[in-house]
């Protein structure tokens, strides 16, 4: 039993720092798991698909591999989305498959420990919480800022997005 307590412990604290690429979307500031980002690119024309959702920008050619792009604004409702110097695409790596998002500006990578992750709050059906995983809070200067930390796999695999193949059950 000592010996399974020590596993367990150290599982935890392997586990307990996680790294969150940050970044801005609507005024809110976001986190991703780094681990499921390939690369950072600024925003270029796509080429548009007939009949796509709205949040579906395009598609683009990145080194020979089609890439679907989503815009994290128009999916999250969170207003017009305006593109410039500053919009970026994160270039993810989701359930397999290459996928961008558009997001308004990439922030910083922040490690986070599990006592500064909290249980994301139960909200209405309206703002998609199923893609919420927590709350980060990072220490300012004058407190501390929220981080919205966003299950991206969750959200770009999901069946309203298709744009991950479900394997059949």
């Amino acid at each position: 039993m000592g010996m399974m307590e020590r596993i367990d412990i150290g599982t935890e604290m392997a586990v307990r720092v996680r790294e969150f690429l940050t970044f801005k979307l609507g005024g809110e500031e976001y986190g991703i798991d780094i681990l499921k980002v390939q690369e950072i690119r600024g925003y270029e024309a796509v080429t548009r698909i007939a009949n796509a959702p709205a949040f579906i920008k395009g598609v683009v050619n990145l080194r020979g591999v089609i890439v679907p792009i989503v815009d994290l604004r128009v999916k999250f409702e969170l207003g017009e989305a305006r593109y410039d110097t500053f919009t970026v695409v994160i270039i993810l790596n989701v359930a397999g498959r290459v996928v961008g998002a558009v997001v308004d500006s990439v922030s910083d990578v922040l490690a986070l420990d599990g006592k500064q992750i909290k249980p994301a709050p139960e909200f209405n059906s309206l703002l998609q919480a199923d893609y919420i995983t927590g709350l980060g809070t990072v220490p300012t200067a004058d407190g501390e800022r929220l981080l919205i930390l966003v299950d991206i796999e969750r959200l770009m695999s999901s069946p309203e997005m298709g744009l991950v193949e479900r394997a059949a059950a």
